[in-house]
């Protein structure tokens, strides 16, 4: 017998607790109307209460590796994520999505019906809920079947896309400009669209109540805005929409979460009082979730003996933001295809004081004199595209250590001397150092196999990190070993950092080396494991960590590994192979293509 997960508790607080949100806080010191606050949250709550907060005493957790208390469930396949639900009276739901993202819906034959499903259409939204998943599963069939699509060739070139960002229009924005003096040595990099590939697909559920409220169970990462963007779509009071968490597979950046959650509210809007659970297929996850845009980087740098003295970094790549509720829209999936919707806009990037989207990280960390650091926004739209883990960072990143390996090269330096030579801040030097010394750098390999190192500080405010990778490069590319150094201030849980690390390693080891989105003129051809395969256990390379006690304030591990790990990679296949792969995924076939190139005249 399957395992009741606890009864989810729906919201049940003041329908004005999004007003409250949003009132102005209390003046310094004003602790009445902050008290004051509080209680209109929950009545429940009174501050004046509770006992004064002692001093600190001695720091006896900070330091100490935590057990993961969520390992045993996971691990035993007890129910504890959403999909597990199983409220009274559930149906399960499945859409229809289009074939491709400009097709538009010319034929469904009338009284179209299933056993076992209903369907529920919205202008080109179409869905099926019924109380069996198999039936739900046959009846989607059917539909997909008997269901008629215009199409159009919308998408750009696959094969060029460099072309195309350069060529689209776009949004520019100049970060530093000291005006470099005139390059010796210029490379472009790319990297192509990336999915994020959760195990899982997402899911979303949502119960219509007879008084017009809706809840929703979602393991979206912003259940506040996703909350204020349903209730926007669908011309609702804020205080009538309620969003709970729930876990799910990981939704780290932007998945398809958000637009799961909202294509359950649209199925259980036709169905009131029952709960309805919609769960993607794994060709919806691959086709449909916001995609990592592709990129591209030119570099150009000015080298003068063994010391660089000037700099320029120029990006291209659609916006990294499209999160519910940005541009001032909601910006769901399903809100193109209702009746009356419109197109979803142009994804934006977070402002510098976010960190940037597809300037991330485009600031080296090293001194190399007069910069120019440029970036132009697409504004086009053939793919949807939103925040993946790392953002621009993760090409911005790969170029410039891919370049500053190239001019190390050129000027006769060791790459870890050489980037020695150009950085100040004594912290990136160090964990430089120790991931160098960490990893036998300069022992001897075997053939075919190299070493090579990546650093970066993530988003030039954050943890710092430095990869060295070993890599064989014979008949494929097979990353062998990973050493992480990272400087994360003080650490409170060391094991959890280490994992962090380990886990952002492997995943841009993944993205390095096998991931990207397939696609024609018309529609996402990469639907499944085969079209766009990941990193499997048998290739997962041996990482190992390593944190510098700084003893500083803590920063946080997340996200930093993951440029310079691929820079890493790259770098050791120039050192096995003496090819330089500048466009991301590196593979085989990438690495021929690279050898071709350097041999044509």
């Amino acid at each position: 017998m399957t395992e009741r997960l606890p009864e989810v508790i729906p919201w049940s607080g003041p329908a004005s607790v999004r007003q409250l949100a949003e009132a102005p806080g209390p003046a310094d010191g004003d602790l009445d109307a902050y008290v004051d606050r509080i209680a209109g949250v929950d009545p429940r709550t009174d501050l004046r209460g509770l006992p004064v907060v002692a001093a600190p005493g001695p720091r006896v957790a900070v330091g100490t590796d935590a057990p993961r208390v969520d390992l045993p469930n996971k691990v035993l396949g007890r129910p504890r994520f959403l999909t597990d639900l199983r409220p009274e009276g559930l149906l399960h739901g499945r859409v229809l999505r289009p074939p491709s993202p400009a097709a538009r819906l010319v034929g469904l034959p009338d009284g179209w019906s299933a056993p076992g499903a209903e369907l529920v259409r919205d202008g080109s939204f179409l869905g099926l809920a019924g109380a069996r998943e198999d039936d739900v599963d046959r009846a989607l069939t059917a539909l997909a079947a008997a269901t008629g699509w215009e199409e159009a060739d919308t998408l750009p070139d696959e094969d060029d896309l460099a072309t195309w960002l350069t060529t689209a229009p776009a949004e520019t924005t100049t970060v530093v400009d000291d005006g470099p003096p005139e390059p010796t040595h210029s490379a472009t990099y790319t990297k192509p669209y990336l999915v994020h590939a959760s195990i899982a697909p997402s899911c979303g559920m949502a119960q219509w109540a007879e008084d017009g409220t809706v809840h929703v169970w979602s393991h979206s990462q912003g259940i506040h805005r996703l909350r204020d963007a349903i209730a926007e779509a669908l011309g609702l009071a804020p205080g009538a929409v309620s969003v709970e968490h729930v876990e799910n597979a990981g939704c780290y950046g932007h998945n398809g979460a958000d637009d799961a959650a909202f294509d359950a509210v649209l199925l259980a809007r036709a169905f009131p009082g029952r709960p309805v659970l919609v769960r993607w297929s794994r060709a919806d996850e691959l086709t449909w979730a916001p995609f990592s845009p592709a990129m591209r980087v030119t570099v150009s740098g000015r080298l003068a003996g063994d010391r660089v003295t000037g700099w320029s970094h120029e990006v291209w790549s659609q916006g990294h933001t499209a999160r519910p509720g940005y541009a001032g829209q909601p910006g769901l999936l399903a809100t193109a295809q209702l009746e009356g919707g419109r197109a979803l806009p142009p994804a934006v990037d977070p402002p510098p004081a976010g960190g940037h989207g597809s300037l991330r990280n485009a600031v080296p960390g090293y001194a190399l004199g007069p910069l120019r650091v440029t970036g132009h926004r697409v504004t086009e739209t053939p793919l949807r595209t939103s925040a993946m883990r790392s953002l621009g960072a993760f090409l911005n990143v790969f170029a410039i250590e891919s370049f500053l390996d190239e001019l190390a090269v050129d000027a006769g330096v060791d790459p870890v001397a050489f980037r020695l030579a150009h950085l100040e801040d004594p912290r990136a030097a160090e964990v430089v150092r120790q991931a160098a010394e960490r990893s036998g750098w300069g022992g001897r390999l075997p053939e075919a196999m190299g070493r090579g190192i990546g650093y970066a500080r993530y988003k030039g405010t954050g943890a710092w990190c430095a990869v060295v990778a070993e890599v064989e490069a014979e008949t494929a590319v097979r990353v062998r070993r990973l050493t992480v150094v990272a400087d994360l201030g003080t650490v409170v849980n060391p094991d959890g950092a280490c994992n962090q690390l380990a886990g952002g390693a492997v995943q841009a080891t993944s993205w390095a080396t096998l991931e990207r989105v397939r696609f024609d003129r018309r529609r996402v051809t990469s639907a499944d494991w085969e079209g766009y395969p990941v990193l499997r256990f048998p290739d997962v390379p041996r990482v190992e960590t390593h944190l510098v006690d700084s003893g500083a304030p803590p920063l946080g591990a997340g996200e930093c590994a993951q440029g310079p790990t691929a820079a890493a990679i790259a770098n050791a296949v120039h050192a096995a192979l003496g090819v330089r792969v500048r466009d991301l995924p590196i593979t085989a076939d990438a690495v021929v293509r690279s050898i071709e190139s350097e041999e044509t005249p």
